[in-house]
């Protein structure tokens, strides 16, 4: 049987928009991106503008999709960066570091797009606003209306059978929340507005988070703050005790916010600030998406979504990619874009639509009996691999390498235990020594 060929759209030419434009037109479909920016990259795109809101909170706001700050490194090793057949290899005049800098990780994905020849498929400046079924009760007829910005300004829509969710999940903040924050007088805003340490010299600053960004931003301050102070909600003390960061004053969160600048936290002690930083998360966020509530972010649960890609009633015709986090999004990015490529060309067959929304009430009943919260469904960090083998499994191509498996488990690990108490923990696991250790030293690139 002859293989169908589709016009696909994918939305967003960062790392899983590119992966998933490259394997939909390997499976022979007509494929147009759309990059609100002037360049690929997505998240890794530098971008030193802030929003006129540094909390996000404005719907009308004129959104800055990066979120990134001047010194960010990556937190994953290179090799667990690069696609199956295109490692991220070092680069004699590049960054050489196994955890590189952001630039690096850029001029990656920049060659991969020019390699793979994607630069042709993406219209660059240009903003999706609304992506909706164009003919009800067609799941394979969709307007896609877009808008350009800069220069000359012009509006669109164009139509498509299938459009393909790449645009990100780090471009709309959550805050914390406690009494007293929306009246307190010193300056507050989220890591997605903070770039560079210097506006807070001399200045008294409070992180609040105690993820990866909290602890990168509070050593990029602490040369030129007054003081830096960290909140977390962290209650096991030999955790919280493991993250301590040598210099900075550590509290547990925040149990109110008074007008005259003070911050009292749950342990009944207290300072005063001048700027508090939110270091929370973000929230899945696409506002330019139209299906009259078949899909829907509730507390960030995306869905209903089989196997966190496609919602049971509009499949295959809209899918996502690289929903899922506390992973390594290369290569299961990668895995599900071959995915949606064969469903749509009819190389693969998924289960009807009953039996994929059983299987998506069977995991919301998992993470309850895990005892997780609702914001957790699309958290893989305990089961990464399986996710990865069944989609091997569905495409039916030979096993992920062993040393990626394996690698990925010693590095969620290394994560959780180095990333906050080791001020160079990027460069304290030596990932070549490791390799030869292991035995793989032949097979990673």
């Amino acid at each position: 049987m002859a293989k169908l060929q589709v016009k696909a759209a994918v939305i967003g030419a960062g790392m899983s928009g590119l992966v998933a434009a490259r394997e939909l037109r390997r499976e022979g479909h007509q494929v147009v991106v759309f990059e609100s920016s002037s360049d690929v990259g997505g998240t890794w795109l530098y971008d030193p503008r802030v929003e006129f809101d540094p909390l996000g909170l404005d719907p009308g706001r004129d959104v800055v999709h990066a979120s990134m700050y001047r010194s960010l490194r990556a937190n994953l090793p290179r090799q667990l960066m690069g696609f199956s057949d295109y490692p991220f290899l070092k680069q004699g005049s590049g960054d050489p570091r196994n955890f590189p800098g952001h630039e690096e990780v850029l001029r990656f994905l920049r060659s991969f797009a020019e390699d793979s020849e994607l630069i042709e498929l993406i219209r660059f400046g240009h903003e999706v606003v609304r992506v909706e079924q164009a003919v009800e009760g067609r799941r394979d007829h969709w307007a896609v209306e877009w808008q350009t910005r800069g220069g000359e300004e012009a509006v669109g829509v164009d139509f498509f059978e299938a459009v393909v969710v790449c645009n990100g999940k780090y471009s709309q903040p959550k805050i914390a929340e406690f009494p007293g924050r929306s009246t307190w007088p010193g300056e507050q805003l989220h890591s997605h507005n903070y770039r560079v340490p210097e506006p807070y010299k001399d200045k008294i600053v409070l992180i609040i988070g105690g993820g990866i960004s909290a602890g990168d931003i509070a050593k990029d301050i602490l040369p030129f703050a007054r003081e830096v102070h960290q909140a977390s909600r962290e209650t096991n003390p030999q955790v919280a005790k493991m993250r301590k960061l040598a210099g900075v004053f550590e509290h547990p969160m925040i149990a109110c916010a008074e007008d005259n600048g003070e911050l009292v936290f749950q342990d009944g002690s207290s300072i005063y600030a001048d700027v508090i930083i939110h270091c929370t998360g973000y929230s899945y966020h696409f506002p330019f998406l139209k299906t009259k509530g078949l899909v829907s972010v509730d507390n960030n649960r995306v869905g209903p979504l089989y196997k966190h890609v496609f919602p049971p009633s509009l499949a295959p015709w809209l899918s996502f990619i690289c929903i899922p986090y506390l992973t390594f999004p290369a290569q299961p990015s990668e895995l599900q874009s071959k995915w949606v490529a064969k469903v749509l060309s009819g190389e693969l067959v998924l289960p009807s639509e009953e039996e994929m929304m059983s299987s998506v009430l069977e995991h919301y009943q998992h993470i309850e009996e895990l005892g997780w919260p609702k914001h957790y469904t699309h958290r893989l960090e305990i089961g990464k691999c399986e996710y990865e083998k069944w989609l091997v499994h569905q495409l039916g191509i030979p096993s992920l390498e062993q040393w990626r498996e394996k690698m990925a488990v010693i590095g969620l690990e290394w994560l959780k235990v180095r990333q906050s108490s080791d001020e160079n923990w990027r460069d304290t696991w030596d990932v070549d020594k490791w390799m030869q250790e292991e035995g793989f030293g032949k097979q990673i690139p």
